[in-house]
């Protein structure tokens, strides 16, 4: 149970009493914070400890909500610009208020409909929560806590010439080259990666499969085989394939996508000829 009230996060709090708006939720230091009746379930007795996220509402009263953001305090997460004003912007993240993003925490103009990683943050002025587009001073750069090949979280924030840029167990830094990439991917997506480099600059090199675990190979043969079985056993398909229809067809780069091939007839799963490649 929480010692105190913690605006923009999970807090465990009991209910003490209701009312005819609520209940009122008591952290230890007997600060309280009100759970709306839209979040009281027939099961809540006075003395029951619930999960609650705790943050301002429209008219900056601290409530509670037993449904949760797609990110808290302290995380990043992807998010759509549903209104933009003169002094700032504001994007769904979940709960019936939408999270506001300061004009000047924003990297460029933000627009409706746009999507951007950003990283949720208390307002060291008003105790609000937040929105930050410009997130690099968060990112830390000591890596004494990591080691290689350690299992993270990631989040896609941004696609580049060289590869995809991704948040690391919102902490750090770090990016997932191109030709290290074989399953699908995209802006916004969370998913398992492993640390390949600690960089001296600060950031991380990223790769999907654990170092030492050849799983590329085995991922991609599975893949031609499930995509062939979905499309009646037959493909137009076969080593001269134009590397953007590789890709479009089974999220593959081409090397990856040839040494597949290679592996699936010497096994005698698959026939190739100049018409394309079909099941066995």
């Amino acid at each position: 149970m929480n010692e105190y009230l913690k605006i923009g996060e999970k807090n465990r709090l009991v209910i003490a009493r209701r009312t005819d708006h609520g209940a009122y939720l008591n952290a230890l230091d007997g600060d309280e914070v009100l759970l709306p009746n839209q979040y009281i379930t027939e099961a809540m007795i006075d003395g029951d400890e619930v999960d609650v996220f705790v943050y301002t509402d429209s008219e900056d009263r601290i409530v509670a909500s037993t449904v949760f953001p797609l990110a808290m305090a302290d995380e990043f997460g992807y998010f759509e610009v549903v209104d933009v004003t003169t002094f700032g912007a504001f994007v769904d993240w979940g709960l019936p208020k939408d999270l506001f993003v300061p004009k000047a925490l924003q990297k460029i103009p933000f627009r409706v409909g746009m999507k951007f990683v950003l990283r949720v943050c208390i307002d060291d002025e008003t105790g609000r929560v937040i929105g930050s587009h410009k997130y690099a001073s968060y990112l830390k750069k000591d890596f004494t806590e990591l080691t290689l090949n350690q299992k993270v979280d990631l989040l896609v924030r941004e696609k580049t010439p060289l590869g995809y840029k991704v948040i690391v167990n919102n902490l750090y830094d770090g990016l997932i080259f191109h030709n290290e990439i074989f399953e699908s991917i995209a802006v916004g997506e969370f998913k398992e990666g492993y640390i390949k480099t600690l960089r001296n600059d600060g950031k991380l090199d990223i790769i999907l499969q654990p170092i030492g675990i050849d799983k590329n190979e085995s991922f991609a043969s599975e893949k031609i085989l499930s995509v062939l079985q979905d499309e009646g056993g037959m493909l137009p398909l076969n080593y001269k394939t134009d590397p953007e229809e590789v890709q479009k067809t089974f999220g593959l780069s081409r090397k990856a996508y040839k040494r597949a091939l290679t592996k699936l007839m010497n096994e005698n799963k698959i026939a190739l000829n100049n018409e394309g490649m079909h099941l066995l």
